[in-house]
């Protein structure tokens, strides 16, 4: 039987897209989301170019919010906010297990383009990593 996985930052537009993106892509047979709190109006342009970069798309992604989710039921729900002055959702809905991998946000990046996008491909690469060892030391085992 499929996983249901939830990943839930603030404004689902960089960290946790990243995440569901690949989940998505070690596993196709897992049912994916992620959603947020307070939703930005679009997925971040910087996410989808570093994660085109490996060969995953996300320019058909959009943001949801958590609130959609909140009837159904889920496997695993993932906080993945890192940072003191963002607050972590909180779903009430039925899962089995919550955990939380947290990231910087990258959307929080400055500097020039260049350093921006090296901020984002340090995150991109740190989801991998992380997202990767769930999968195989907790996914793969149950």
């Amino acid at each position: 039987m499929s996983k249901r996985i939830l990943i839930l930052c603030t404004g689902n537009s960089c960290r946790s897209q990243m995440a569901e993106g690949f989940l998505k892509s070690f596993d196709p047979t897992l049912e994916i989301f992620s959603a947020g709190t307070k939703v930005a109006p679009k997925v971040s342009s910087k996410a989808i170019q570093v994660m085109n970069e490996i060969g995953i798309d996300l320019s058909k992604n959009f943001p949801k919010t958590v609130d959609q989710f909140l009837p159904e039921s889920f496997d695993y729900v993932i906080t993945v906010c890192d940072n003191a002055k963002e607050s972590c959702p909180i779903f009430f809905g039925n899962v089995k297990h919550r955990l939380h991998i947290g990231f910087d946000d990258p959307a929080d990046a400055t500097g020039s383009e260049e350093e921006i996008l090296s901020i984002f491909r340090r995150v991109r690469d740190e989801i991998k990593i992380n997202f990767f060892k769930f999968y195989n030391e907790t996914v793969t085992k149950e």
